[in-house]
């Protein structure tokens, strides 16, 4: 939770200096977001790539398993689809916020610097609220609908911060299947966020 409220305040802290002139705007207006980001993506990699017991756990999921993160971001879609029509929202705008799968701290990034503050709002708390309700409510997932939907519910943080209430509700035996999902639904985010934001803007 402390890590949580750390990544918020540094947002909260980004949106009130950027709505300043206190930074240049040759900063803002650069493309260090997008090389922060490449680098961002290469330590996911080689942190995962580093562990070898990681490695040989995923070659070893079932089909059903290595799927799970796939059926994941489709069911985010299609949240994302019934929002746009319940909400009367642009759907691409809609897509690119539901494509965050609960990693706030990047996806309401992108979205604010390409979409406006008011959709980045909406995609850090929409973020936020799915990560939350999944440490909170990773109990009731396994008793009703089975061992896998805290898994599905927890999106990118699979792999770290829902990770110990995945453990303690489905048991450890759902440790490298949490891993996996976590780490493609994390790789998947930069890129169709970015995808749904550029279709929304035409």
């Amino acid at each position: 939770m402390k890590s949580n409220l750390i990544l918020l305040g540094f947002f909260l802290l980004g949106l009130a200096l950027g709505g300043s002139d206190l930074v240049p705007t040759a900063i803002v207006e650069s493309d260090l977001g997008n090389y922060l980001l490449y680098l961002l993506l290469f330590l996911v990699g080689l942190s995962v790539g580093n562990d070898r017991d990681t490695i040989r756990g995923f070659r070893q999921l079932s089909p059903r398993l290595l799927a799970l993160p796939f059926l994941t971001i489709i069911g985010s879609m299609c949240g994302g689809v019934v929002a746009a029509l319940l909400l009367g929202q642009s759907l691409y705008e809609m897509l690119s916020v539901s494509q965050g799968l609960a990693y706030y701290s990047l996806s309401s990034i992108l979205i604010t610097e390409k979409l406006g503050i008011t959709l980045g709002a909406i995609a850090l708390f929409s973020n936020v609220f799915r990560e939350l309700l999944t440490l909170l409510l990773a109990p009731l997932l396994v008793k009703y609908l089975g061992p896998l939907a805290p898994i599905a519910a927890g999106g990118a943080t699979t792999m770290d911060v829902t990770l110990p209430a995945i453990l303690n509700a489905s048991g450890k035996e759902y440790l490298v299947p949490a891993i996996y999902h976590g780490f493609v639904c994390d790789f998947s985010v930069p890129i169709l966020v970015t995808l749904f934001i550029e279709l929304a803007l035409g």
